[in-house]
């Protein structure tokens, strides 16, 4: 039985956003609170937020944040008697739960043994089938032989899942139609397993096609109560993993709810669990819902129950983590219900590059307030993104009395939200927001893959305004600059001696280049023509950073920034975008990569380097394994050629751009 003593300083075994939330949580209920962090995260905002901080090691997590160890010794040095692990990390490690009961200390979640039970799905699921839980039809068996788990899939009838039982966020899991495929599906996701959570186990359960993905928040005490916070929709993912949450979900009616809640209410009880976990469930379009998991931990979107059912699931866990009874019955919960609420993800990724992890220095970060909105993040500008971490960087959430309300307020709000100097996936998730199946509630897990391919995704290109707006903010920022260095005043701008000319700008957005001529009258008035199109601006008022301006009648607002490289990122036009600046670069004469030069993308690890000098290599062929923010990248030859040099190592960090191969190309 852990020690239930009463605490009264907590340390943060985490970063980032959800450690500024639970800072802020505990500070609230009278704590003391303690940061950990890495030499990367020193300034960090949960670092200045917290009454006390510790340095735990370098950067990388396996070297700070996922060693129990230094975890435990930074409580002991800073006093704290209690240890909350937000999500991600170690929240989840039944060895870790039990280090810190082991050392005195109380651990504010469940218990070792109850991770233990839910740590594995293809244990839980067997737990849950002895519960009466309903699981997906399919093998979690201890046979792992390809000729048993081809034969089990043939017998639950295909499509189905090959999924890894230990781990999850869609790592060793692979979705199989063909019977031909599946041996070359059991060894990627056993291969993929077996290097991200030490296990190559796989179970295979039964695709439910066209399904919404539901889960329900379960909370539970140690005086034998447990009780359900209602569901969470969290139907629109990308290779497995969250993008937009909402509480209630458009499919699920007070009935369905009941019969869901009771489901994962057994579940909890099935492995008598104390505090904060989430079950979740498949939900087809009968209304059949089947166990997935259960995560044992705070979950990432649980601000949407909070907003819906008027609680603090942190206040919650403190109040629990010390003895005490459950705040609220099973009833008075359900009555206590009002709105909806939708959160999505703010991450650092580009959409419009296959979702490439993005890192650098925050130029601008602004996000507005008001009724209804809630903004968690970690994100100050002139602090950087780091490669060593994962690359959600903040959760926009908005409530309202109605689900059409909670949208529209969402809409505006990510809209409205200043992310300047790192590429992130906010006109992605505004324009999910917007689409008409959105609005009608009625989708499923397919709904990314229907809606927003890769090819669709990556042909988007700014719109003719966008890039006269580009060149309209290099135009104001170099004036500005000049005004402020020489003390000019604003009536100087745009002053010639002589007639005025054309400014002749060259603008680059991805792989396309765009020369355009621009009339500028008296610094206030600019016009270009771009595609054919002759596209006016006038300026109506400005300051460093930002201006409003007037287009075909309709006033708009810009926010602009330079970055480094000749880097403008611009935030105007319904978009963020950045262009670079090429009008006084020098002209090109080749081709991106057929000089052989293989530059890393992002701020990142070495994984591992495949090639030698004097090697021969094919195009396609890979030369390197990078990791950036939890993901590897394959980075290939593009063309044939012999390997000249090689500048890095397995292991080495490398900044974006850095050259790692070069090649001399072949015949």
């Amino acid at each position: 039985m852990p020690n239930m003593k009463r605490f009264s300083k907590v340390l943060i075994a985490n970063r980032g956003e959800i450690a500024v939330r639970v800072i802020r949580g505990a500070q609230a209920q009278g704590y003391r609170t303690v940061a950990v962090y890495s030499d990367a995260d020193a300034g960090a905002l949960h670092v200045r937020n917290a009454d006390e901080a510790v340095c735990i090691g370098p950067a990388p997590a396996k070297d700070s944040y996922l060693v129990i160890d230094k975890i435990i010794a930074a409580a002991k040095t800073s006093g704290a008697d209690a240890i909350h692990p937000g999500y991600g990390f170690l929240s989840e490690r039944a060895d870790f739960a039990q280090a810190v009961q082991d050392a005195g200390l109380v651990f504010i979640g469940p218990d070792p043994a109850s991770i233990n039970a839910m740590g594995n799905k293809s244990a839980s699921k067997r737990l849950m089938l002895a519960a009466g839980v309903p699981c997906v039809p399919g093998y979690q068996g201890d046979d792992q032989t390809d000729a048993t788990l081809i034969a089990e899939a043939v017998k639950a009838g295909l499509p189905v899942m090959v999924k890894a039982a230990a781990g999850g966020g869609g790592r060793g899991m692979r979705l199989v139609h063909d019977e031909a495929l599946l041996a070359e599906a059991i060894a990627s996701a056993r291969s993929e397993a077996a290097n991200a959570f030490g296990s190559g186990q796989l179970l295979i359960e039964k695709a439910v096609i066209d399904a919404r993905h539901v889960e329900i928040q379960v909370f539970g005490d140690r005086h034998g109560n447990v009780v359900h916070l209602g569901e969470r929709d969290c139907s629109i993912q990308r290779r497995n993993q969250k993008v937009v949450e909402e509480a209630p979900s458009p499919a699920v009616n007070a009935d369905l709810r009941e019969r869901m809640g009771a489901a994962a209410v057994a579940a909890a009880k099935a492995v008598n669990y104390v505090g904060a976990g989430t079950v979740e469930f498949l939900l087809a379009k009968d209304g059949a819902f089947y166990f997935l998991e259960m995560n044992t931990r705070l979950q990432v979107e649980h601000p949407v129950t909070e907003l819906v059912y008027g609680v603090d699931l942190v206040a919650w866990q403190l109040k629990i983590a010390q003895g005490e009874r459950l705040p609220m019955t099973q009833d008075e919960i359900l009555e206590n219900a009002f709105g909806h609420a939708i959160e999505v993800r703010l991450c650092s990724e580009d959409p419009r590059q296959n979702y490439l992890p993005q890192t650098g220095d925050v130029l601008l970060w602004d996000a507005p307030s008001g009724d209804g909105l809630r903004v968690d993040s970690y994100l100050e500008t002139g602090r950087p993104i780091s490669p060593h971490y994962d690359s959600m960087q903040a959760k926009l959430i908005a409530w309202g009395e109605d689900r059409e309300t909670a949208r529209t307020r969402l809409l505006k709000l990510v809209r409205d939200t200043a992310l300047l100097g790192v590429a992130s996936n906010k006109d992605y998730l505004a324009a999910i927001l917007a689409t008409d199946v959105f609005a009608s509630g009625d989708f499923s897990t397919a709904f990314v893959g229907r809606h927003f391919s890769q090819d669709a995704l990556a042909a988007a290109q700014p719109s003719a305004r966008q890039w006269l707006l580009a060149a309209v903010a290099l135009y104001l920022d170099d004036a500005q600059r000049l005004a402020a260095e020489h003390g000019l005043g604003s009536e100087m701008l745009g002053w010639h001696s002589s007639h005025e000319s054309p400014v002749a700008f060259s603008l680059r957005r991805g792989s396309r280049d765009l020369a355009l001529e621009v009339d500028a009258s008296g610094g206030k008035r600019f016009r270009a023509v771009i595609g054919g199109a002759t596209v006016e601006i006038e300026i109506s008022a400005m300051q460093p950073g930002a201006f409003r301006y007037l287009s075909e009648g309709v006033q708009g607002s810009a926010r602009y920034a330079r970055g480094r490289g000749d880097a403008l990122w611009l935030m105007a036009d319904g978009a963020t975008e950045c262009f670079i600046d090429r009008s006084y670069a020098p002209a090109e004469t080749t081709a991106a990569g057929s000089d052989g030069r293989i530059t890393a993308h992002s701020d990142g690890k070495i994984v591992a380097v495949l090639v030698q000098p004097g090697d021969t290599v094919t195009k396609g062929q890979t030369l390197a394994v990078l990791e950036a923010m939890k993901m590897e990248f394959q980075l290939a030859a593009p063309l044939a050629g012999v390997v000249e040099a090689v500048s890095v190592a397995a292991g080495d960090q490398v900044k974006a751009r850095q050259l790692l191969v070069q090649m001399t190309p072949g015949d």
